[in-house]
């Protein structure tokens, strides 16, 4: 077999760590998070690969023999970042360090050496795989040279080159002197692009063949451009073609992959003070790894399925002080009263050092360890006999991924098994949390929201630890029992209840080794970042108040829920009767594509699109509203519909799935890694989106109910989110409004369109609304327009005179704009960074939606801080005042709480107390919170 020789464009891994990964100072202030993620990078990269040769290609200097062809070749080029800079000359002692070959030549550029490299190897039979993302690499692909572009984790062969160029990559130089570069200010033939250049290049041959007889084109401005600018073109070829007859500082055969220095290693980490790479290296032979990659840390999984080993394990714990933890449940995802059972428990206090602990269950022969139950696994009280006294230990931190999710689990199951077991104390008042604890899912939402990056476990191991540190759920093998002689050995579907006892714990085992070894690379990043304050007083200890929350749930009256559906449900086939009379036919309502072709084919509408990929007629919301806003009835119809179909099947049928049979309530789920703002959001099932302004929303939410003898309470903050514009703007108008208890709607139509507040109409009154919450979200006039149904141009007016009267506003937006593109993140009032992708791009719809985006984040992040503290502060208050109000539900801004009749009016004035005092004493609004509050026997009935 031939050998490969890995040529590394250092700048694809460069470029991509400093903007992929946060900033980072080693102790001395020197920026290293690049380096750090370039070194990172490298050792996984040379470790997957595992080539015969590496060499790491870096540039130079910025001027190469191309400036004295061109002087102004990639002068339109910007300075690197300043942090940046500084780190550049740290890249090749990274490479060094990992014993890694280093080429670099006065006067030529990377890819130049990279080329000469590839030539060289050629010439001795060697294979090169080529590792960058550089289009201008690709004229080098050949049988036995392929690219791995590390940013989409792609291969690049013939076939893609073909596909991005339309030409073989032998071709490729020449489609770029004609369509030039931008990026390297290349100038190329004006009015040629990629794809007119391949079209030439396939009929012509090659460049020069085309310049030749370029007085044959046809059309005569392409003609004209080949002819006057043919010079230019042969230029713009000598600048794009790559040389290989570079220097080669490295010689071939000293690129050898050779195996790593571990002490040379130890110290370039130690001096930048990478410390979860320092982890890396632990377990590592004093000679290396042989194949340059590191060994992980030594696996000692131990399966605890009895009582000694249990014990010996734990025994093991000493002066830890952490503990990550994992449950194991059925069904999988647990909440509230939910009827799960918990059939095992993995535990971690080490890197490596972890165990499996089944839990044998009743009815099943032993839960998750069902093929061999025999000897292994104990019973619930057994196990948390032991358990029970390490979990519940103030001094021992829990550690774990989603962690509210396993508390469920966990502290319901030592309540079942030891309520009359271990002492009162230790159990506390019900329902019991586990404490301390470390969530990082939690943790990593804090520190990279926005970039792009996965909460979910094998997402966060994945990108922390390197791919394939987590082991998938493995197929079980299983023997066919048959009454012939032979057993015939057969695949089954993964399930963890096939599993053997080791390939059980093998599993359970990694997941809370990961989960430690992950929190070890997380937990010191809020200091060095500076988002302690943000997980500290926000998400962690709001985990135990969303756990009560969930557990408490919420009454919902079957018998009303029943009633509304087979309503529904009737509202529907009149509605469906209608729908098709106006079609004149029968058709699948819920079908967009039969749908389509009624609505553009048969019936001949106008304002049709077609999808792009499918060809079918767009049936989306915005195309009926546009019909029906047009008077077009059957769209009314549908859109009628739609909305009571979504009802019927998501809230009023789906409800009653939800309600808990042992409970006689609703237990939802909140996600506390959702939007990148911060906002909480309510899964399984959704209670965040039931319409308030609707009937048939209103229906819905009569169902949610009190339990007898007590109301609920709804609490919500008036105009969150304007008051935060008025206190980061600072204006006196807004402020002076909010102060004086002046409806802020009129207030901004008086000063946009210049009437008094006495003259103000319900129409001026709903555009000022329009504007003022459009404004927030970074509304363009396009969209404004289509929201008042006036032109675009008069909708720019309003904007551009809402912008010139609040100068405040737009400035912060301004603000906004600038910090998503020059630094690539924004942050809220209490300090959460937002990280916006896209800010500072060239397309300009993507950029359109991240300066939307930075405009909207800090608002809606700072209204979701505050609720936040509002709710982790809210059961401390309400304990000392001896008020047994019980918060229930978080919708965006509003809480709902249950409390007994005759409490109503003492808890209402708690509640509020916390509410609109949220922000103190870290935070002085200048606009003062306002929070609105009800009770009543329903939902419906506060509002």
């Amino acid at each position: 077999m031939a050998k490969t020789l890995l040529l590394v464009d250092a700048s694809a891994y460069i470029f991509r760590a400093f903007f992929a990964l946060p900033a980072m100072n080693r102790p001395d202030g020197t920026p290293i998070g690049a380096v750090y993620g370039f070194t990172q990078m490298l050792m996984k990269l040379v470790a997957d690969k595992a080539p015969d040769y590496t060499i790491v290609v870096l540039d130079k200097s910025r001027i190469t023999f191309r400036n004295e062809i061109y002087p102004e070749y990639k002068a339109n080029r910007t300075a690197p970042p300043d942090d940046l800079i500084p780190q550049f000359k740290l890249i090749a002692p990274a490479a060094e360090a990992l014993n890694l070959a280093v080429a670099a030549a006065e006067g030529f550029e990377a890819d130049d050496l990279i080329a000469t490299y590839t030539k060289a190897a050629k010439g001795e039979n060697i294979n090169v795989e080529i590792i960058s993302s550089d289009k201008d690499l690709m004229q080098l692909i050949q049988a036995g040279v392929t690219m791995f572009d590390p940013m989409k984790q792609k291969y690049i062969g013939e076939a893609e080159v073909a596909e991005k160029f339309g030409v073989a990559p032998n071709r490729v130089v020449d489609v770029q002197a004609l369509a030039g570069d931008a990026s390297d200010n290349v100038p190329g033939v004006p009015g040629i692009g990629v794809k007119t250049a391949a079209t030439l290049i396939a009929e012509f041959g090659d460049l020069e063949n085309l310049l030749d007889k370029a007085e044959t084109i046809v059309q005569p401005k392409r003609r004209q451009a080949l002819v006057e600018f043919a010079d230019q073109a042969r230029l713009s070829k000598r600048l794009v073609i790559l040389r290989h007859d570079a220097p080669m500082p490295v010689a071939l055969a000293d690129a050898q992959q050779r195996e790593y220095d571990v002490s040379v290693l130890r110290e370039f980490l130690t001096e930048h003070n990478f410390k979860s790479l320092l982890r890396r290296l632990e377990g590592m032979d004093a000679g290396g790894a042989g194949d340059g990659a590191t060994k992980e840390v030594s696996q000692d999984y131990q399966l605890l399925g009895d009582e000694k080993t249990l014990a010996a394990w734990l025994a093991q714990l000493g002066e830890a002080g952490v503990l990550a933890i994992h449950a194991f449940t059925t069904p999988d995802v647990v909440h509230g009263s939910s009827p799960a059972t918990l059939h095992g428990i993995a535990l971690a206090y080490a890197p490596g050092k972890a165990a499996y602990v089944p839990i044998q269950t009743h009815g099943d022969g032993g839960g998750l360890l069902a093929t061999d139950t025999t000897h292994l696994g104990l019973g619930l009280k057994q196990v948390m006999t032991h358990l029970a006294p390490v979990l519940l230990a103030d001094d021992i931190l829990k550690i774990g991924h989603d962690i509210k999710q396993c508390d469920h689990a966990i502290s319901g199951a030592i309540s079942a098994a030891l309520s009359g077991a271990i002492s009162g104390a230790m159990l506390g008042d019900s329902p019991m949390r586990l404490t301390p604890i470390d969530d990082i899912m939690c943790l990593g939402f804090v520190l990279d929201a926005g970039k792009g990056v996965g909460y979910g476990l094998e997402a966060l191991v994945g990108y922390h630890l390197g791919q394939g540190m987590l082991p998938p759920l493995p197929e079980a093998q299983t023997e066919d029992d048959t009454k012939s002689k032979t057993k015939t050995k057969t695949k089954t579907k993964p399930s963890f209840a096939n599993l053997s006892p080791d390939a059980a714990c093998a599993y359970a085992a990694s997941r809370a080794d990961m989960i430690l070894r992950v929190w070890q690379i997380l937990k010191p990043r809020l200091i060095q970042e500076r988002k302690a304050r943000v997980y500290e007083r926000l998400e962690r200890p709001l985990i135990s108040v969303l756990a009560d929350m969930e557990e408490a749930g919420i009454v919902v009256d079957a018998g009303r829920l029943k009633e509304i559906s087979v309503e529904f449900g009737g509202r529907l086939s009149d509605l469906a009767g209608d729908i098709h009379g106006l079609a004149r036919k029968e058709f699948l309502i819920a079908s967009p594509k039969q749908l389509g072709e009624v609505l553009f084919d048969d019936m001949k509408l106008p304002g049709g699109k077609r999808l792009a990929k499918s060809g079918a007629w767009s049936t989306d919301a915005e195309v009926l509203e546009s019909l029906a806003t047009d008077g077009v009835a059957i769209a009314d119809k549908i859109l009628e519909w739609r909305q009571l179909a979504k009802l019927k099947s998501t809230y009023a049928d789906a409800l009653l799935d939800s309600i808990n049979p042992a409970s006689k309530r609703v237990h939802t789920c909140f996600a506390m890694a959702g939007a990148a703002t911060g906002r909480l959001s309510s899964i399984d099932p959704n209670l965040q989106n039931i319409p308030a302004r609707t009937a048939e929303g209103r229906r819905i939410r009569a169902a949610f109910v009190a339990s007898p003898g007590k109301r609920l309470i709804s609490a919500d903050y008036s105009q969150i989110e304007l008051r935060l514009v008025a206190h980061i703007a600072n204006e006196t108008s807004m402020l002076d409004a909010f102060h004086n208890g002046v409806d802020i709607h009129a207030q901004t139509a008086s000063e946009v369109f210049g009437i008094g507040l006495e003259d103000m109409s319900p129409e001026m009154r709903r555009r000022a609304k329009a504007i003022n919450f459009g404004i927030i979200y970074g509304i363009s006039a396009f969209g404004l327009g289509r929201q008042l149904h006036v032109p675009q141009a008069q909708a720019g007016e309003y904007i551009e005179k809402y912008l010139t009267r609040f100068a405040g506003i737009k400035k912060y937006m301004d603000a906004m704009r600038d910090a998503a593109k020059n630094q690539g993140y924004v942050e809220t009032l209490f300090g959460r960074r937002l990280f916006i992708q896209g800010g500072g791009g060239k397309d300009y719809i993507k950029r359109g939606f991240a300066e939307r985006q930075a405009i909207n984040a800090p608002i809606q992040g700072s209204a979701a801080d505050i609720i936040k503290q509002a709710m982790v502060r809210m059961p401390g208050v309400l304990a000392e005042k001896g008020c047994g109000a019980r918060m229930l539900l978080q919708v965006h801004d509003e809480l709902i709480f249950e409390c007994d009749a005759t409490e109503v009016d003492e808890a209402m004035g708690h509640i509020k107390a916390v509410m609109e005092g949220a922000t103190a004493p870290h935070l002085a609004l200048r606009a003062p919170l306002v929070v609105e509050a009800a009770a009543g026997k329903s939902w419906d009935e506060v509002h």
